[in-house]
């Protein structure tokens, strides 16, 4: 069965800087601290669909 890729968006610019596999049993949203490369810091990314 083929992954679903989804993309992880800056919660503070919005900008989507990430895409990474994701596992369809999961009910919450990913959120993780990635650094944000138009922001120039650590921000929370948070999982879009």
């Amino acid at each position: 069965m083929a992954q679903k890729k989804v993309a992880l968006a800056c919660s503070v610019c919005g900008s989507r800087n990430y895409t990474i596999a994701s596992n369809p049993n999961r009910v919450k949203r990913l959120e993780v601290n990635k650094f944000c490369k138009h922001c120039g810091k650590y921000t929370l990314h948070r999982e879009t669909r």
